[in-house]
């Protein structure tokens, strides 16, 4: 059977190309299921929960007997009280635990079975039944529910969680399961600001048992490497593995469904696109950047997802903005509401001990979905859109016209304004009006290692060329002679001779406009607003 990379549901090494998982199926028995541990698999939309747990149902089918439940296999009315509850939760565990690996379960299923047609139970006689279950039962009994988030009415769930937290602390007493294993998006104390995020009291601990989950589930670059290897083995495109995984794991920082949208689209899509006639033109960093570029003009499920949650999380959204736009050091705390909510829904992560976003993707997107919110009511993207033409010459961005024309229309749009609002929002006046230049055909991310309140470094890619612009606030000519010696540095890690600065100066006798300066070998074009 043809394999190829997958975005949608579940992957199966059968039909898919994946990291192999027998690294941490090995150590999520070792770590946590052969010591009884009850935990949660809590990480952001689309990154390998459910691929994870079924594997690790194969997995555990030789000492474990395991029930691998959905609850999106419930519907809204299954929650509405106890008792619907238990007769829905019943009929999926009954259907599942009959694929557990064990010959003959109907009568040690049967007292469970019998719940699927009782109008009145509650979910004491449930758990007094699954206590007897895992008493009579020849092996240890693991439960799995995935999409645990997934309950309109999680008061229900949540006493459940009571009950499940009330029988692992006597499991010396009273039989109940070896382990339980919860996956979803929302951490179990989230659950009820999943539906009213309105709320002060959002936070509940319903189960407190919980072992800490510390299995990295991201791709690095060298399991990147062995998943295209695989694919080198069927299609021998003569890619560098090495480097193009490299490449992959820069925009992507290992996130699964990033890793494999950029390989499907590579492997699918480029051949057909311009510049690419075969796989072997495909598989390289032009070809990465163009399926980049694929990528960010979807309507993904991940991406929807990242839309939603930051209409509703408004603070989140706020402090995002400042990071991307303004280089603000956000100090890393998960008590920090807005931050906790970031790290749950995998769009945050801890650098360094600062909040940074999660990936270059997401920055990218991210930076894509401001700018165009910005746009419908901004002159300076206004202004680079109408005049966008001029800055191309023989199919070549001239980016040292942009910086110049930029400058005039700076000056004539917001040199009466005060520092303050300058130094708040200049670079992002600089990335709208860079915007519908270079839209369509370049790209342009911010390099997240000098990104700070005083530096940021924005690298274009127009058609194969790079470009590499710093934009620092003014603080002096000391500073200002120190950023311009780093950013030669800088071109140096890049190999490129041209850099180009953009400062944006305070000071009353500056000398405003573009002029070009020689540091050792390299020649940096120096735009002063």
């Amino acid at each position: 059977m043809r394999r190829r990379f997958n975005v949608t549901g579940s992957c199966s090494p059968d039909r898919h190309y994946m990291i192999r998982l027998d690294d941490r199926l090995k150590k999520i028995k070792e770590n946590y299921v052969d010591y009884g541990s009850y935990f949660v698999i809590n990480r952001g939309r689309q990154y390998g929960k459910t691929t994870t747990l079924r594997a690790l149902k194969r997995y555990l089918s030789n000492e474990y007997l395991v029930a691998s439940l959905d609850f999106q296999e419930l519907s809204t009315g299954n929650f509405a009280d106890e008792s619907t509850f238990t007769r829905a939760f019943a009929k999926v565990f009954t259907r599942s635990f009959k694929t557990s690996g064990l010959s003959d379960s109907r009568a040690l299923l049967e007292p469970v079975a019998e719940f699927t047609e009782k109008k009145d139970s509650s979910l004491n006689d449930l758990f007094d039944c699954l206590s007897c279950l895992c008493e009579n039962s020849p092996r240890p009994i693991i439960l799995m529910i995935d999409e645990v988030d997934s309950a309109s009415n999680n008061q229900v769930f949540i006493e459940f969680l009571a009950l499940l937290r009330k029988y692992y602390l006597n499991r010396d007493e009273t039989p109940i399961f070896q382990s339980v294993v919860l996956a979803g998006v929302y951490d179990i104390k989230n659950l009820k600001l999943k539906l009213r995020p309105e709320l002060e009291h959002q936070y509940n601990s319903p189960w407190n048992i919980a072992a800490k989950f510390n299995i990295d589930m991201s791709f690095s670059a060298d399991r990147i490497a062995s998943m295209l290897e695989e694919y080198e083995a069927d299609y021998h495109t003569g890619m560098d593995i090495q480097r193009i995984a490299e490449e992959i794991y820069q925009y992507t920082s290992g996130y699964p469904v990033l890793v494999s949208s950029i390989c499907k689209y590579i492997d699918e899509y480029l051949p057909d696109e311009d510049g690419f006639k075969d796989l072997s033109e495909a598989w390289t960093k032009e070809g990465i950047a163009r399926a980049v570029k694929m990528l960010l003009k979807e309507n993904t499920p991940l991406f929807d997802s990242m839309v939603k949650q930051l209409d509703v999380y408004k603070d989140m959204r706020e402090m995002i903005e400042q990071i991307l736009y303004q280089g603000r050091k956000v100090s890393f705390s998960p008590a920090v509401k807005s931050i906790n909510l970031g790290l749950m829904f995998g769009f945050l992560k801890e650098e360094n001990g600062h909040v940074a976003v999660a990936n270059r993707i997401f920055e990218m997107y991210l930076m894509d979905l401001f700018i165009a919110e910005e746009s419908i009511r901004s002159e300076m993207f206004l202004c680079g859109q109408i005049v966008r033409n001029q800055y191309i010459e023989e199919g070549k961005l001239n980016m040292k016209l942009i910086l110049e024309k930029f400058v005039l229309h700076f000056k004539e749009i917001y040199g009466g304004s005060t520092e303050k609002f300058i130094e708040a929002h200049g670079r992002k006046f600089f990335l709208l009006y860079l915007k519908p230049i270079i839209n369509g055909t370049g790209n342009y991310y911010i390099e997240a290692q000098t990104r700070d309140a005083r530096r940021t470094d924005i690298i274009v890619d127009y058609l194969g060329e790079q470009f590499i612009i710093e934009l620092k606030i003014w603080h002096g000519s000391e500073y200002n002679e120190r950023g311009e010696k780093q950013l030669a540095d800088y071109l140096d890690y890049y190999h490129k001779d041209k850099g180009y600065l953009l400062s944006f100066n305070f000071n009353k006798n500056k000398e405003a406009g573009v002029k070009e300066i020689t540091i050792g070998n390299k020649t940096i074009v120096e735009a002063v607003v």
